[in-house]
């Protein structure tokens, strides 16, 4: 049974950074890519991060590129998500998903 439990979010002001973590049980976690996705109040789900099984390899949507970092740790069964330069938009419970299932989200708010 796949179990994702996130971590780490709070309340930043614009300009901060957080780092979100996810941990991972049930499954065997260096076989497979992991995704972070991010809901805002009144909006869609969105597919913000996706990175390999290995790590190797990352794609970032448009919206996070250049600020937002994914990596992973496959010994720790770790999935981690680095976000700097925070802006108000970026305010979400953030997620996250591999096999068809999620974490329960972590709340990332971003407010001066």
């Amino acid at each position: 049974q796949v179990q994702l439990v996130e971590s780490g979010g709070g309340l930043v002001q614009p300009g901060g950074s957080l780092s979100l973590s996810c941990a991972a049980s049930g499954f065997t976690f260096s076989r497979y890519a992991m995704n972070w996705y991010r809901q805002a109040p009144g909006k869609e789900r969105e597919l913000i991060a996706v990175i390999s099984s290995a790590g190797t390899n990352t794609n970032y949507a448009d919206s996070v590129k250049g600020r937002f970092t994914c990596s992973r740790d496959n010994a720790k069964n770790i999935l981690y998500l680095q976000m700097n330069n925070l802006k108000p938009e970026d305010t979400a419970v953030y997620y996250c998903s591999t096999l068809h299932s999620y974490g329960q989200g972590t709340q990332v708010t971003v407010s001066s």
